[in-house]
């Protein structure tokens, strides 16, 4: 296994939850502290994926997340969709939670110890090389090891996957996005809601999205095409635009800001020519964030190559082990296609790059009071269309 981010834990958990060993190669030190919350929102299939590969993960980490019960749509500064859902009970998954990566990381990082996960910190893969009986990892400090097989959960920079020839193809958006932390006032916090704001008139008409996740606020800004993203993700860029979409006291709790031009990408396999070494999570996708499709599939990605793997090592001939990686391969390609095809059309619409486009969601806005499906569609649009069907390895996303 490389890399230890959520992906590459929960890859380790699914190994060890078939009886077999795993190590974790990670090119960071077991105490690193990474900056900003990055994925921040599970949703209820993954929680329920990760409660079956080690009962009761999905309920804790669901305690530490934030589940947020009402979603707000606005146009313009005037509502055009509202609704409120009731609270999840106790014992119960959730539809969903929100809490920071890092949170995440050490949940599974403490869940990963007590399976039994062999780590390996510090350790920095710079090449793989796969062969009939295995794989060879070379690390930074000249060190190798071998495997029968491995899972690459590192990055959409992954160096397994480029030393295998495998590589990332996709456009990139034309917008840049300003991401920004912002840490709750706990004694004078804003309502928990998830809002959407269509041109938003006091930053310029550009889109701004709230999602509250525990202990903090996520607010992402979408600049216009021809905007310098560097002046709206500086300090004092940041400061000028946040004061005019959220209380003053906001501007003085930014604890994180990044700025993004996303790529809607896929490799051009999930697996190896020797299919050895099975790709998971952005080392064979990245999508925009809208929908939150990005660590969500890369959980079923680990889950499905655990899987794959364990009846890989029980076939009885090479034809059907070739056969058994090949199939897992090709259905998580088929699922990151699904979920790019979706975060693009989530795009499209955000972005409205036509004169038609942004009719359409004029039109939407100014009806949605009179025929409310309008309303819905314009609050689900932005985040894509829904992928409840799962592949035949029972697993969506």
């Amino acid at each position: 296994m490389v890399g230890a981010g959520p992906v590459g834990l929960t890859a380790a958990l699914a190994v060890r939850a078939t009886g077999r060993p795993v190590t974790v190669i990670e090119a960071g030190a077991a105490d690193r502290v990474r900056p900003g919350s990055r994925a921040i929102f599970l949703h209820r299939v993954t929680l329920n994926v990760l409660d079956r590969i080690r009962p009761g993960l999905g309920l804790e980490l669901a305690r530490h997340g934030l589940g947020w019960s009402t979603k707000r749509t606005v146009y313009r500064g005037r509502d055009v969709y509202r609704r409120t859902y009731p609270p999840p009970r106790a014992d119960v998954l959730p539809a969903a939670t929100s809490l920071p990566q890092v949170v995440t990381e050490r949940i599974l990082l403490d869940a990963c110890t007590h399976a039994g996960v062999d780590f390996i910190w510090e350790a920095e893969v710079t090449g793989a090389s796969s062969g009939a009986d295995g794989v060879r990892l070379d690390i930074a400090d000249g060190r190798q090891f071998t495997a029968s097989y491995v899972i690459a959960a590192d990055g959409s920079r992954s160096a397994v996957r480029e030393s295998l020839g495998l590589h990332l193809e996709g456009p990139r958006t034309s917008n840049a996005y300003v991401i920004v932390d912002i840490a709750e006032d706990a004694g004078d916090p804003l309502p928990l809601e998830r809002v959407f704001h269509y041109e938003h008139p006091a930053v310029g008409f550009r889109n701004v999205l709230f999602v509250p996740f525990a202990g903090h606020w996520r607010v992402d800004l979408q600049c216009h095409p021809d905007d310098n993203p560097d002046d709206f993700g500086s300090e004092a860029g940041v400061r000028d635009w946040l004061v005019k979409v959220m209380p003053a006291k906001y501007a003085d709790r930014v604890t994180w800001v990044s700025t993004y031009v996303f790529r809607q990408a896929i490799a051009t396999a999930f697996t190896d020519a020797n299919r050895r070494v099975l790709l998971a999570g952005e080392a064979g996708h990245v999508f925009a964030p809208f929908g939150a499709r990005g660590l969500n599939s890369g959980v079923a990605d680990a889950r499905v190559a655990a899987r794959a793997i364990n009846s890989a090592l029980r076939c009885e001939t090479e034809a059907k082990r070739l056969a058994v990686i090949d199939d897992a391969a090709a259905a998580r390609v088929a699922a990151a296609t699904r979920n790019r095809a979706a975060s693009s059309a989530a795009l499209r619409h955000l972005q409205a790059a036509s004169p038609g486009r942004k009719l359409i969601r004029r039109s939407a806005a100014v009806l949605a009071p009179v025929v409310p499906r309008l309303g819905k569609w314009l609050d689900t649009a932005p985040f894509g269309p829904t992928l409840d069907a799962p592949d035949r390895f029972g697993m969506q996303y």
